[in-house]
Parts: structure tokens; C-alpha cells; sequence
């Protein structure tokens, strides 16, 4: 489990002071009693502040109906399991026999109530300024992209729309190299698009920022060839 914990602390970039947080964090209900649901409920409720909170500042001439949209958007089960996919957090959730036979670690469910659970750790390990600075950093990218006056959706969720909308082939992503250790790593990942005939680079502190990064230069190149 150690080994797993280093690995999830690297890909979350939080580092934990009492690890047993992290460790009931990705231990699903059918385990045991000893599970996640907790940290969970604790992980929704200041997720909800903390995103309520960037968004008031964000756009303050919007009025609360639409933050409340806004902040739906950002908080809901499909964005969140988004989020621990880029992540690849379904690699190291614990699941009871029944869950992991039926394929569990991919389900949305379980993938978004890990990543609140995550959150909850946080919280309980290092206090709330802790928690509040990890899900700035997680959703940092998505709330660069989010807009008043439409839904969210990341550059790499539009970049697979773009491209089903073609009928075309989904993108793929592959890590180029990593660079530098511990919190200072550098991930230079190449993103594959049927049709620019060359693969796009990207650049992050994370193998998702770096992702969404390749996608958003892939769609730039795949707009402007089209105009």
C-alpha cells in the first residue's frame, strides 16, 4: 500500500503528514466499515464552498442563479470523475471482491466519491486553507475555461466533441518524459488527432495539466485548418 501512496501522493501533488487520511480516502464501502464515506461527505461540503467562493470572485456581476449553475457544473459526479480519470485514480482505489470483479475502479460513482473523499483527507490532514489550496490546483484549469454564458467543459472535453461531432477518431495521449522530481516535475505528454498528420505537445506540472494543455493546442491547429 506504501508503494500506492507514494504514487497517489505524486499524481494529486499533496503530500501527506498522516498517510492513514489518504489510505481510508481510497478505501470504497465494500471493503469494510473502515471505508471512504466520511471523508467523502466532508470532501462535498467544502468543495462546494471552495468552488462557490472562487466563482463569486470570478464573476461578480453574476447573479446567484447562475453561479448556482456554475458551481453545478463544476462540482457534479461527471466532472469530478473526469478529474480522478486524468488523474488515474481508478489505479489505486481499494475495492471489495464484488466491486473489482465488476469493473468498479472505472465506474463514475466510485471514481467521483474517491476524489471528494480525497478532498476530505486533505482537509482533515493539513486544515482548511490545505484543502482549499489542493482544489484550486485541481480545478484550476477548468476554472480558466469556465464561462457565465455557457457550461463548463475543458479543453479536452471539447477537443473529443470537436472531433465526434466529424465522426472522427477520439484523440489519444501518451506521456513524452517526465522531468524533475517530488512537486517540481515537469510532464511533457503528445497528444495523437487523426488528420493534423503530426502529434501536438503539451506541458504541465501534472499529467492532466499537461494533457489539457496538448488538447487545447490540437484544437487551436484543428480551428484554424478548418477556417
Amino acid at each position: 500500500m506504501n508503494h500506492s501512496i507514494d504514487k497517489v501522493e505524486q499524481v494529486i501533488e499533496y503530500r501527506f503528514m498522516q498517510r492513514h487520511h489518504l489510505e481510508t480516502a481510497l478505501t470504497h464501502r465494500s471493503v469494510g466499515s473502515n471505508n471512504n464515506e466520511r471523508l467523502e461527505f466532508l470532501g462535498d461540503a467544502i468543495l462546494n464552498f471552495v468552488i462557490a467562493e472562487a466563482l463569486y470572485h470570478q464573476f461578480p456581476n453574476v447573479d446567484e442563479g447562475k453561479l448556482s449553475r456554475l458551481r453545478a457544473s463544476l462540482v457534479r459526479g461527471s466532472t469530478l470523475a473526469v478529474l480522478a480519470r486524468d488523474l488515474s485514480l481508478g489505479d489505486y482505489i481499494v475495492l471489495g471482491p464484488g466491486e473489482l470483479k465488476s469493473g468498479g475502479f472505472r465506474r463514475e460513482s466510485i471514481l467521483a466519491g474517491t476524489l471528494e473523499a480525497i478532498i476530505g483527507a486533505v482537509l482533515q490532514d493539513g486544515g482548511f486553507e490545505a484543502a482549499k489550496a489542493f482544489i484550486l490546483n485541481l480545478y484550476q484549469a477548468a476554472l480558466d475555461e469556465v464561462c457565465a454564458d455557457r457550461e463548463l467543459k475543458d479543453p479536452k472535453t471539447r477537443l473529443q466533441e470537436h472531433l465526434q461531432a466529424k465522426k472522427q477518431t477520439l484523440p489519444s495521449y501518451s506521456v513524452v518524459s517526465i522531468d524533475g522530481e517530488g512537486h517540481s516535475q515537469r510532464f511533457t505528454v503528445d497528444c495523437t488527432v487523426e488528420g493534423l498528420g503530426k502529434k501536438i505537445i503539451g506541458i504541465g506540472e501534472s499529467r492532466r495539466k499537461a494533457e489539457q494543455h496538448a488538447a487545447s493546442n490540437a484544437l487551436e491547429l484543428l480551428l484554424k485548418n478548418e477556417e
